[in-house]
């Protein structure tokens, strides 16, 4: 994120611990990665504000003890993001479901309408196929394809090594494929119901 006149993340940590208030250079470079990370966890803009100011209170806190591992910051702060939504999501009982609208937005303005109707069914599919999977399959594919987080950075986050990463995207893969098959298998019979 440097661009020659800003300083690096480095700086910006000594700087916030020796003064807390130089801690609002760090959210401010971060905060718009945070919240989209935890929004697409949690698809709630309410609760992504809240965990995401939850998420840089933290860091606030644990500043002081912080201490560079030869990962990103960023990193860190994901990970913290990462516990405060798998408490959120015990806490509430439920299985999180990413919002189709929010994950993938397609264009289809200048195609004809059978197109455009065959697009969305094929994107609906996919983000069905999505929603059926395990939370960690689902929270690898956001920091993968939302984030375009590197696999090193994502094992921080989810607290697993590179190459655990790196497996974990291949047997997603393979039961997303499932998934929509499954799926594919499913619509004949739901039409026929129509």
């Amino acid at each position: 994120m440097d661009d020659g006149n800003q300083p690096d993340d480095s700086t910006l940590i000594a700087q916030a611990k020796a003064d807390p208030k130089a801690f609002g250079a760090l959210y401010e470079r971060y905060v718009n990665q945070i919240y989209n990370y935890v929004y697409y966890r949690t698809s709630s803009q309410a609760d992504a504000e809240d965990l995401t100011a939850r998420v840089f209170q933290r860091a606030l806190q644990h500043i002081p003890r912080y201490e560079d591992r030869g990962v990103p910051f960023s990193a860190w702060l994901y990970r913290i993001a990462h516990n405060l939504v798998v408490n959120w999501h015990r806490d509430r009982k439920r299985r999180q479901i990413i919002s189709i609208d929010d994950v993938v937005l397609t264009s289809i303005n200048s195609q004809a309408p059978e197109a455009a109707a065959e697009r969305r069914e094929e994107h609906d599919l996919l983000m069905e196929a999505v929603a059926r999977l395990p939370e960690d399959r689902q929270e690898l594919l956001v920091l993968k394809f939302v984030e375009r987080l590197p696999n090193a950075e994502i094992g921080v986050i989810m607290g697993r090594s590179e190459g655990a990463i790196k497996s974990l995207y291949h047997r997603t893969l393979i039961a997303l494929r499932r998934e929509i098959k499954k799926l594919q298998a499913l619509a004949p019979l739901q039409d026929e119901d129509e």
